[in-house]
């Protein structure tokens, strides 16, 4: 492991490998890439459910989905590395009176953005996504341009990439601490010894805010616990078979009911799904609770129907790093000279990684990232308050 390096990234997540290789891209290789794991992309990276969509409610938001997209849409031509990537749609399913005005502010400023997204009426969402009940279902927002992709394998490909052009990427290695010197960073301490360094990048999820501590500054972010069960027919075999052809989609459409936020997506011969709890409350516990199961699959089996014979074949659990108005926070921290952060994206970061590992490579070494972070910064939480992210699935 190199003892000086000019930037130390902590965190090996699709954040971390994304900065790395933008920086890379720059030039800019003297650097430490620090993870705590054995693998990357082993924490909130690996155990998300591997969603891209445009269909966000805040421009900023939007912005970084068109950039992102139009990466992984191009990320073999332009990284090296051949990723897993569908474009077969996300579908949201709306039931209230208030949320259908909602979306259609949030259609009206996606379509003004340049985004391809549309209102459909119950039975357009039913040719969709076969075998969804639309019982209460006032319309849908649908946008083909989104879709599903490979967590793991976007990583993989930045750092791979970062690596090929000198960045180092150390596993296995615990940040331990971080020394100042007159609120400036001078090093970061590690289980394998120091490194001297005068600037550190947070890009460790939802350990951002004992990152930071670390240095005394506040990064407001939460972890919060999130499920993915994948669900097989309850006889064996695929969802694919004939006998459930019009009752389960065949493509990897994303499917969310809104207002209960059970979400699903094929997934192999499987199914992918999960819902957000709202009794969750913070902390690191990933054990899957299976007592929350049944909460879920009441909502799947109404919405749809083919679950009530389908057996759960494995589950896990992850983490959401939460921030007050589910933005997330990038850039440079105005306490201490030389700690940035890129983390808090609030269960949307994976789909983001790409766009916002570039802006913040240009923000390090002087550009211009033609991009405004004001929604973004670090200090926004002791202004006025700020509208956020309503669209967090």
């Amino acid at each position: 492991m190199r003892h000086t390096a000019d930037i130390v990234i902590v965190g090996g997540g699709c954040m971390g490998c994304s900065l790395a290789w933008h920086l890379a891209q720059r030039g800019v290789t003297n650097v430490v890439l620090v993870e705590r794991e054995a693998q990357l992309a082993t924490g909130s990276t690996g155990k998300n459910a591997g969603g891209v969509r445009h269909q966000f409610s805040h421009p900023a938001n939007i912005r970084l989905s068109i950039e992102s997209i139009a990466m992984m849409a191009d990320f073999e031509a332009r990284v090296g590395t051949p990723i897993d990537f569908h474009r077969d749609g996300y579908l949201f399913l709306v039931s209230k009176t208030a949320n259908v005005a909602t979306f259609l502010r949030n259609i009206a400023l996606q379509q003004e953005m340049g985004v391809g997204v549309q209102w459909l009426s119950p039975r357009e969402a039913a040719a969709i996504a076969p075998g969804i009940d639309l019982e209460g279902v006032r319309g849908a927002a649908w946008c083909a341009a989104d879709g599903v992709a490979d967590p793991n394998g976007v990583t993989m490909g930045f750092a791979k990439g970062a690596q090929a052009r000198g960045v180092e990427i150390v596993r296995e290695t615990e940040v331990t601490g971080i020394r100042l010197d007159h609120h400036r960073i001078a090093e970061v301490q590690t289980s394998r010894g120091n490194i001297s360094t005068p600037v550190v990048v947070n890009a460790a999820g939802p350990w951002a805010k004992a990152i930071g501590r670390y240095c005394g500054v506040d990064v407001p972010v939460e972890p919060e616990r999130r499920h993915i069960f994948i669900a097989t027919p309850e006889r064996g075999g695929s969802w694919d078979a004939p006998e459930w052809e019009g009752r389960m989609p065949r493509s990897k459409v994303l499917v969310i009911d809104f207002e209960s936020t059970f979400y699903f997506h094929r997934e192999g011969p499987g199914l992918l799904f999960g819902m957000g709890d709202p009794d969750e409350t913070p902390g690191f516990d990933i054990t899957v609770r299976w007592d929350f199961l049944p909460k879920v699959t009441e909502v799947a089996v109404r919405r749809l129907p083919a679950m009530a014979e389908a057996a759960v074949s494995h589950a896990w659990a992850g983490l959401y790093e939460m921030t007050p108005d589910h933005n997330p926070i990038i850039g440079p921290s105005s306490d201490v000279q030389g700690f940035y952060t890129i983390a808090g994206f609030s269960g949307h970061g994976f789909q983001h990684a790409p766009a916002a590992g570039r802006i913040l490579a240009d923000v390090m070494t002087g550009r211009d990232p033609k991009f405004d972070l004001s929604p973004f910064a670090h200090d926004r939480f002791t202004a006025a308050a700020r509208s956020g992210e309503l669209n967090v699935v």
